[in-house]
């Protein structure tokens, strides 16, 4: 088979199109609403000044940010066409009609105005340098976090508006895409990027998400190629659940991991504790539980003893000592509980 020289001259010179989507990484609100201006661009040109952006034509609209996690996104600009050559900047400009929503009192919700800076009404710039070739398609991902975003000045009682944006091109970074289980228990969704790979920390950063409040679907957008592990937390610190995570979790750029089993959420641990009385001085008793270890410990001089990191579960309790009668105890141990058992030994 052959192709047409001509056609494919033509498809050679066919501009370059880029695609931009907004998703935000969570924050402890109600709702984070911002008006949306524009996205604009700035080709081979990496000065600060105001000259030489050029507009990707954004609807002009306001979004509540928080809508966008859970594996959600929102199209600011859809395929537009851009001239070849290093895209050095991109900026997203911001209206002056952005509000926020707190939980107040009595569990009321309350909308504030959010004050923007001057400095920042123009837009943040972001640094981008990624090389724009003919006749290709480029998917951007801006990710708004909103945690870092918001400002609460003093004793003015005002909330700013300070944006904190990170840029990712979708095929110099990937996705990551799973679900939580409990998937009635919100959670957020965290991963650790060693942004340079030095052992440094203060150049890392963390991506996050919701998990969908129905389904505890997430995702993770804009992770650059690597093995990660991917850790899930109750938001709600109250929650019987602790933690779950998923490990060597591989991420390629330009491509999507889905996480296929759901990540498990593990109840919170509790401990178990009691004093053991009736032992003559120097004699110490055993404590054991007929958990996946088989965990035995034995008391302090004082007969004191404490197993903790215990899952919550149903258990027989064990306690004896050389030439005393044993006695167990059964006993229920609920997420984060501390079981107490004492008890009195005697002799054989």
């Amino acid at each position: 088979m052959s192709c047409d020289d001509n056609k494919s001259s033509d498809a050679a010179k066919e501009a370059s199109t880029i695609s931009i989507r907004l998703v935000d990484a969570p924050g402890d609100y109600e709702a984070v609403n911002v008006e949306i201006i524009d996205v604009m661009i700035k080709m081979d040109d990496d000065n600060d000044d105001d000259n030489g952006w050029l507009s990707l034509e954004a609807n002009n609209e306001t979004v509540n940010l928080l809508d966008f996690t859970g594996g959600f996104s929102k199209v600011l600009v859809e395929r537009f066409p851009i001239p070849a050559g290093t895209l050095s900047q991109m900026r997203l400009v911001l209206g002056d009609g952005n509000t926020i929503v707190i939980e107040g009192e009595n569990n009321e919700s309350e909308a504030f105005d959010l004050k923007t800076p001057s400095a920042q009404q123009s837009g943040l710039k972001l640094k981008v340098n990624t090389l724009i070739e003919e006749g290709f398609t480029y998917d951007f991902v801006l990710d708004f976090d909103v945690e870092k975003s918001i400002v609460h000045a003093g004793n003015s009682g005002n909330i700013i508006l300070k944006p904190v944006l990170y840029v990712s091109a979708e095929a110099s970074s990937g996705i990551i895409k799973g679900s939580v289980s409990p998937n009635n228990v919100s959670s957020i969704v965290s991963v650790l990027i060693d942004d340079k790979g030095t052992p440094e920390i203060e150049d890392d950063f963390v991506i996050t998400a919701y998990t969908d409040e129905v389904t505890g679907a997430f995702a993770l957008w804009g992770v650059p190629a690597g093995t990660y592990e991917v850790i899930a937390m109750p938001i709600d610190e109250e929650s019987d659940y602790a933690y779950g995570s998923a490990i060597d979790v591989l991420v390629t750029n330009g491509e999507t991991t889905t996480i296929t089993d759901p990540i498990e959420l593990m109840l919170k641990p509790g401990k178990i504790s009691g004093t053991v009385s009736g032992l003559d001085n120097g004699i110490v008793a055993t404590v054991s539980i007929n958990d996946d270890a088989s965990t035995s410990i034995e008391t302090n001089a004082s007969g004191e003893y404490i197993i903790e990191g215990v899952a919550p579960n149903d258990y027989t309790v064990t306690i004896g000592a050389i030439g005393y009668v044993a006695q167990e105890f059964l006993i229920t141990l609920e997420p984060a509980e501390e079981e107490i058992v004492n008890t009195t030994l005697v002799l054989e």
